[in-house]
């Protein structure tokens, strides 16, 4: 039988996944929790473990004693957890000590090159889950109007920018003007501050990096994030075709039905 690991981070896309890989008999899982607020089904497996984001060798040599050659890493974790809660194992610290900087994907790729090190290969986070990728399409009966494209291709240049730098991938823009951009507080905070810098009826745009990784941190939108856009009234929302997730799909549409909010994927 195939052996997977997943490393667990925050939100509903590793359950998505593990929901997904059930389907499929030959496939072990094993799974780590990051946090103590993963969601609760996934710490009802049967191989779960916990363990702090901190201690890469703990997790390491918990994989190679299962004979886990294959991991997947999934879920959010939020850039204020690099500075903070962090407990450090030996070869932990050694990775912080070893970087230039802490930008997201440094961190991700000094972690992912210490997996392959030691014969454990980082599988592609859409894996198993290519039927869930956003599609260059309207997913709900709302759609943007006329003079709202305007608003979305300002925030689509704003996002990009953003990602490029590593500071962020959402932006939250209303009447052709950007009001908030996501930092260390991650999406679901940044678009609550932008519905109180902005008020009603604003747009949110959410895009992958220019080089998106498919290995890390693929913007994913689901059931929360919709909820958070109810939250301050949104007009609707923005993702990036082909290279993001979106999960909870029909509860998520549902949803923005109720509210008259409108999900897109668009190709920029």
């Amino acid at each position: 039988m195939k052996k997977i690991g997943v490393i667990v981070g925050n939100g509903r896309l590793p359950y998505s996944f593990l929901k997904e890989i059930e389907k499929n008999k030959e496939i072990e899982v094993f799974p780590i929790g990051l946090f103590d607020t993963i969601e609760n089904e996934i710490k009802e497996y049967k191989n779960f473990k916990r363990f702090n984001i901190g201690e890469v060798g703990k997790i390491t040599k918990h994989f190679i004693l299962n004979e886990v050659k294959e991991i997947v890493m999934l879920g959010k974790v939020e850039k204020e957890v690099i500075f903070q809660n962090m407990e450090l194992d030996k070869y932990g610290e050694e990775i912080i000590n070893s970087l230039p900087d802490k930008k997201d994907e440094t961190l991700l790729f000094a972690v992912i090159a210490f997996f392959r090190l030691n014969g454990i290969k980082v599988l592609p986070q859409n894996y198993l889950l290519k039927n869930i990728m956003f599609e260059d399409k309207c997913y709900t009966k709302a759609k943007p109007k006329d003079e709202e494209r305007k608003t979305i291709k300002i925030g689509v240049e704003a996002a990009k920018h953003l990602s490029e730098v590593d500071a962020g991938q959402t932006v939250v823009c209303k009447d052709s003007s950007v009001v908030a951009l996501e930092g260390i507080e991650g999406t679901d905070k940044a678009i609550l501050r932008g519905g109180e810098l902005g008020g009603s009826d604003c747009i949110v745009v959410k895009m992958a990096r220019p080089q998106q990784d498919m290995r890390v941190d693929i913007p994913t939108v689901g059931i929360n994030t919709i909820k958070k856009l109810v939250e301050i009234n949104a007009r609707g929302i923005v993702g990036e075709a082909g290279k993001m997730l979106f999960v909870d799909q029909e509860e998520s549409i549902k949803l923005a039905d109720e509210h008259n909010i409108f999900i897109i994927g668009v190709k920029p």
